[in-house]
């Protein structure tokens, strides 16, 4: 029969863990970040495709081997030092390599080197690491995925998925030829061709038995091989030695409540999502009783969430929903995969630090990893690590206090982040990441991400205010977030609203204080999605009580980029505007006036600096005022090794005399105040894009907080910046 199962979120969350800050010592923390482009071979353009999918580290853990498919080889990392790692070179293998692993000096990939899908076929590769030379190969007789090696050394388990075409029959099972299990001996540390055994899967799985298709493998220390059969919704136990199925079982299927299932544009976990399988990806092995799955899910399923059986199948414990609640409440739940499988468990690993065996479970759409302490019942949730974009496979080094992951995604056709190899040292204190989360409301996390502005509580300088931009246009809302918690807590959510329904055709960039208990807030337009461009006033409850659009004459010289940031000074309103508009000089964008008291505008020009690298842009990101100055974010659209400008300016206020709208506007003088590069490095990996929101409160403390993205196309992590002033000296 199926494995089903029924969770409750909350419930869940109790069992594993108390809440997301309460962290025990030791804790991991990011020490360093390697690009993948760091190894890109000779010759080759910087802007080809890379990835890093699985990765495996020498035995003196010294040295990291990733395998790249786009570019067809395997990259090596030297982790000597590991916060500061370099470039080990590149191998190319003649094909698309789809596992790794290391033994001894040598590294065994798999390759797969299929012309079509109905015609699978692959081999097995020896690299010396040493001479980065391609040694011994085995032809596998189908395509592999993914490897592992005995504790004893002595055998070799290859996945031969066989994957089928998603494109034949819209993907469904059956798909000839079928999958099956390779086993080969290893002898002096390279593998026995000859001894190679196929172990025959079909016929144990309820789901097209005809058509196995193994995806991962793991050893157990009695040389058995748990094998998942994703599609299949099913688990295999194989005898390494003998080559038989020893045991087998369904992974069945989860139904899940308290969720988000609608990619609607908001974040509310509420909803109910019926029983369907769990196709699990990854599996571990826990001792030789227990196995753990990463429930990604393929063609049919995916249950959001990490399974525990015992050898026969029957559940230990089932997460449900409670990492993906965990990656919420750190602002990493992707709401476009809402109505798909949420964060994705994909990968796995499991080690022993010290007398603690931890479970790392990396959530592929979520960009994360969850860290969790093995207690033998239920696992105790210890943290949640940030990874690059979409991390796919990961390897502890236990005996370095060390974890990387191999971030699969690299986004360089939107010009975004490229793929990373994260590394994170274990060790006493309290973990860096995350610097902001969320609290509990009505039961469920307060849903958030994309934060585009900040302003400070008159009432209280250490609660701050933040506003969601249209990445949630169901949803705009402001938050309000305890600076004095640490992490920075979010303690409520209160949506804009307008007649009593959710505000509509809204980009919320900017906020500040009305000094009546209301909000300023500033809407960033888009002409091509009928947003208009304007200023939004709303009370103590988030209700719009008043809008006003720009002016016609402004309009006239309109891009999509606007508003970014709003301050409030006496009775004008200031107002950043990202990126020149098409009025504006060469290198300058408009800080607009809009008086409050007359109605009327005006505006002056602020100097940009000048952008580097194709399709770069300079821009504002936000404006806030103490003392005698305006303070600005002025930064570049990079991320990255290529992010060059992240700054906070000033200007005068005096020298901020506003011109009417028409007129020839005076351009006024900055200075660069602090270089926030070395701040947004602080954290060990690349430089994010979007210092978003800024604000400053009377004693002169500021804050600074980055915009996700919504974690779409984004690692979702997001970096809360405590300044006790606003000098780096």
């Amino acid at each position: 029969m199926p494995v089903r199962s029924t969770v409750l979120p909350f419930a869940l969350a109790l069992l594993a863990s108390s809440a997301l800050a309460a962290f025990a010592d030791p804790a991991f923390n990011r020490v360093a970040s390697f690009a993948v482009t760091d190894n890109m071979p000779k010759g080759k353009d910087a802007s080809a495709k890379t990835s890093a999918e699985i990765i495996a580290a020498s035995e003196d853990g010294r040295l990291l081997v990733y395998s790249d498919s786009p570019l067809g080889g395997i990259g090596l990392i030297d982790i000597a030092d590991p916060k500061a790692p370099k470039a080990g070179g590149f191998v190319d293998m003649d094909g698309e390599p789809t596992s790794v692993t290391v033994l001894g000096g040598k590294a065994l990939v798999a390759v797969n080197t299929s012309e079509t899908k109905a015609s699978p076929s692959g081999r097995l590769s020896v690299v010396d690491l040493s001479t980065k030379s391609v040694g011994e190969t085995c032809d596998l007789g189908g395509q592999p995925d993914s490897v592992a090696v005995s504790p004893d050394k002595s055998l070799l388990a290859v996945a031969i998925e066989n994957e089928r075409d998603e494109d034949v029959n819209d993907g469904a099972l059956p798909q000839a030829p079928a999958g099956f299990l390779a086993i080969l001996a290893l002898k002096d540390g390279a593998p026995d061709c000859a001894s190679m055994k196929k172990v025959d899967l079909s016929g144990i799985a309820a789901i097209a038995p005809e058509d196995p298709e193994p995806e991962f493998v793991s050893f157990n220390s009695d040389d058995e091989i748990a094998v998942t059969l994703q599609e299949n919704d099913h688990v295999a136990i194989v005898d390494g030695r003998t080559g038989k199925v020893t045991g087998h079982f369904s992974a069945g299927s989860v139904a899940l409540d308290g969720v988000d299932a609608e990619d609607d544009g908001a974040l509310s976990f509420t909803d109910t999502i019926e029983a369907r399988p769990r196709e699990p990806d990854a599996v571990k092995w826990l001792g030789t009783d227990r196995l753990v799955t990463a429930n990604e899910g393929d063609w049919k399923g995916g249950t959001r969430g990490f399974t525990i059986f015992k050898r026969d199948g029957t559940v230990a414990y089932e997460s449900g929903p409670s990492l993906e609640m965990k990656a919420a409440e750190a602002g990493h739940y992707p709401d476009k995969r809402s109505d798909a499988k949420g964060i994705e468990p994909e990968g796995l690993e499991v080690a022993k630090f010290g007398e603690d065996t931890l479970i790392f479970v990396l959530a592929e759409r979520g960009s994360v990893v969850g860290v969790y302490k093995d207690t033998g019942a239920a696992p105790q949730f210890l943290q949640l690590l940030p990874s690059g974009v979409s991390p796919e496979g990961a390897v502890a080094i236990p005996s370095r206090n060390l974890l990387a992951t191999a971030n699969e995604a690299d986004l360089v056709e939107d010009g975004a982040a490229r793929s990373h190899v994260m590394i994170y040292e274990r060790g006493e204190g309290t973990p860096l990441y995350p610097q902001l989360v969320s609290t509990e409301k009505d039961g469920h996390p307060i849903g958030w991400g994309a934060l585009s502005g900040l302003s400070v509580d008159p009432s209280n300088p250490m609660r701050l205010h933040a506003v969601s931009d249209s990445v949630y246009k169901a949803m705009p809302t402001i938050y309000t977030i305890d600076a004095s918690a640490k992490p920075a807590r979010i303690v409520d959510a209160m949506p804009v609203t307008m007649d009593g329904k959710p505000a509509a055709k809204m980009d919320i960039e900017g906020i500040a204080n009305d000094d009546a208990g209301g909000f300023w807030l500033a809407s960033e337009g888009d002409a091509k999605k009928e947003v208009p461009h304007r200023l939004v006033h709303v009370d103590a409850k988030g209700a719009v009580m008043e809008t006003v659009d720009f002016p016609k004459t402004l309009l006239q010289g309109e891009t999509r980029f606007g508003a970014e940031g709003i301050a409030k000074n006496g009775d004008t309103l200031w107002i950043a505007v990202q990126r020149p508009w098409k009025d504006d000089e060469k290198n300058t964008t408009k800080l607009l006036a809009y008086d409050l008291k007359t109605k009327e505008w005006g505006a002056v020009a602020y100097p940009l600096e000048k952008a580097e690298g194709k399709g770069g842009w300079v821009g504002l990101s936000e404006i806030a005022l103490h003392g005698d100055h305006a303070y600005f974010i002025e930064r570049d659209n990079r991320i990255g090794q290529a992010a060059k400008l992240k700054t906070i300016t000033r200007v005068a206020l005096a020298e901020m005399k506003p011109a009417k709208l028409g007129e020839t506007l005076p351009v006024v003088s900055k200075e660069t105040v602090r270089d926030l590069l070395p701040d947004l490095k602080a954290g060990g990996g690349y430089v994010v894009d979007k210092v978003e929101g800024f604000a400053i409160a009377p004693d002169g403390k500021a804050y600074i907080v980055t915009d996700n993205d919504g974690v779409d196309d984004s690692s979702g992590e997001t970096v809360f910046l405590t300044l006790d002033k606003l000098a780096a000296n």
